[in-house]
């Protein structure tokens, strides 16, 4: 196939699976599937996750990994070297390897064909890292205002009652002594204002607001917009969108592990 770059323009300008150029990926990846090639350009100002991904490549860890995590109209997961035919089994005692995070938005976000870093939850992963391995290519769905409108609100409300436990613990003396003291109506009250001050505080800095491009982008093209901001995107797909299909499509079990095995037969950088 074609290389997708324009060298009478820069070596940086290509062509996206959307038809748009984006400047900033010098990389193109491939990954040779079971059902077809998936080709996938890595983002320059992400240069952390643009290594890792290339020297996984030249180390062979995605050769024979099988995509064994797939959610129709969300995303398709992949890189995880257990899936491997013959791989040791995994040591769920030792720490996994993580790559500091590179959250580049709003000029990455969620969009359809973007490709994202798998993570740990917010618990055990507070800074956001990566996994060293896990990636995902998104399918999602087409949003509207009303719901993205939803997903910035309840990302406040989850800001707020993050800061409103702050608030507590901040000032746990208070609350205990109220409590002591069997005054539930004052408690009540303080743990109320506690309240009115997270939620004043958030309405005054929104953790995260869906800009006018992007709306229209959700809108016309769909994407998972629920993940901006929380996991770093790293690349997009710029040709084999159809194949990312054909895998979302596939019937899996309760746990969405595909039931048909599909597998990168080898991995490489164009």
């Amino acid at each position: 196939m074609k290389k997708l770059f324009f060298f009478l323009l820069s070596l940086i300008l290509f062509v996206s699976c959307n038809g748009q150029r984006r400047e900033g990926a010098s990389t193109e990846i491939v990954l040779e599937t079971t059902l077809g090639d998936i080709h996938i350009a890595l983002f320059d100002d992400t240069p952390r996750h643009r290594d890792n991904i290339i020297q996984n490549i030249r180390n062979g860890e995605y050769d024979g990994v099988t995509f064994h995590r797939v959610i129709r109209n969300f995303m398709i997961q992949t890189g995880d070297p257990a899936t491997r035919p013959g791989a040791e089994p995994v040591d769920t005692t030792l720490q996994p390897e993580r790559i500091p995070a590179e959250i580049v938005y709003p000029k990455y976000f969620h969009q359809r064909g973007f490709v994202g870093a798998a993570r740990d939850g917010d618990d055990e992963n507070p800074q956001r890292m990566s996994d060293k391995f896990q990636f995902y290519i998104i399918t999602g769905k087409i949003c509207s205002d009303a719901d993205l409108d939803g997903y910035e609100m309840a990302r406040e409300e989850r800001e707020a009652q993050f800061l409103f436990d702050h608030l507590c613990d901040k000032n746990k003396a208070e609350i205990d002594a109220l409590r002591a003291a069997r005054q539930p109506r004052k408690l009540s009250d303080r743990l109320e204002s506690l309240l009115d001050e997270a939620r004043m505080t958030v309405s005054e800095n929104p953790p995260l607001t869906y800009t006018k491009s992007q709306r229209s982008t959700y809108r016309s093209k769909g994407g998972a917009p629920w993940l901006d901001g929380e996991y770093t995107v790293f690349g997009e797909v710029v040709e084999g969108m159809a194949v990312v299909e054909k895998i979302q499509k596939i019937k899996t079990d309760a746990n969405d592990v595909p039931k048909v095995e599909i597998r990168i037969i080898k991995a490489y950088i164009r």
